[in-house]
């Protein structure tokens, strides 16, 4: 199984730099990978990607030296199980709500004796290559499991949840946390910010790195001020639409002046 730069980086306390894709092809995967962002997020929550699909924005992450975490929308064992053999460096459950959750997702994640997942060492072991019990040690080692706490009920159980021992870092879902306090998009709401507050104190005290979705600058310097490390620069069709957007109003701009002169 191939090294977790991700999860060395962040043991070594480095800023690292990842991005959602929801395109659902290898290409928007590799782009990101040559742009050297540390790691991507390959949605299977809001995309449409299928597994097959899935399998090769893994292989477009690895060919490029970014590291491929995939979402998901629930604790599902099987779509656990088909995106970590097919070489996923770890996987993040959306809108986690309780401890037995993300308990749940490390059964199927990991082997004996952090979990129980069905042995099969596929991608991930080289096809059997390198032998069954030495992937068995170096994925339970490797792999990364992130739950995403989104929701009022979930920021009442964040000291249960981040007492997984499992957990590599928790990140955060402020947007669906907004709506969950009726105040959907508010992000800047007082409720909304004492809520992300008190999940990321909850982190501190459990010793587990804090991710966050950087929205703009100060939000940004905000949270690295605080000790943040682990920085989601949001998704990559909204970013790809603004900076399409803001070269062709560019552009219209230069024609219009063209034009008046």
């Amino acid at each position: 199984m191939r090294t977790n730069l991700l999860k060395q980086k962040i043991a070594r306390n480095e800023k690292v730099f990842g991005m959602f894709v929801s395109t659902p092809h290898p290409t928007m995967v590799e782009l990101l990978g040559y742009a050297e962002f540390d790691f991507v997020i390959i949605d299977h929550e809001h995309a449409s990607s299928s597994k097959e699909m899935i399998e090769n924005m893994i292989r477009a992450a690895e060919v490029t030296g970014t590291t491929p975490l995939v979402r998901l929308a629930e604790v599902n064992r099987q779509d656990i199980l088909k995106v970590l053999d097919a070489g996923a460096a770890g996987i993040v459950i959306a809108n986690v709500k309780t401890q037995e959750e993300i308990e749940q997702a490390a059964q199927h994640t990991f082997y004996h004796p952090k979990g129980m997942r069905s042995l099969n060492s596929g991608r991930p072991g080289q096809f059997g290559k390198q032998s069954l019990t030495e992937y068995i040690a170096t994925a339970n080692e490797e792999l990364m499991l992130i739950p995403m706490i989104e929701s009022i009920e979930g920021i009442e159980q964040r000291d249960a949840i981040v007492a997984c021992s499992s957990i590599d870092f928790v990140l955060e879902g402020t947007a669906d946390l907004s709506q969950s306090l009726h105040v959907p998009w508010q992000l800047d709401h007082p409720d909304v910010e004492d809520h992300v507050e008190q999940l990321f104190e909850s982190t501190k005290r459990a010793n587990i790195p804090y991710a966050i979705v950087s929205r703009n600058e100060a939000q940004h310097q905000q949270w690295s001020e605080k000790g943040v490390s682990i920085f989601v620069l949001g998704d990559e069709r909204g970013n790809a639409f603004r900076a399409y957007q803001a070269k062709l109003n560019h552009y219209r701009s230069l024609a219009r002046e063209e034009s008046n002169e």
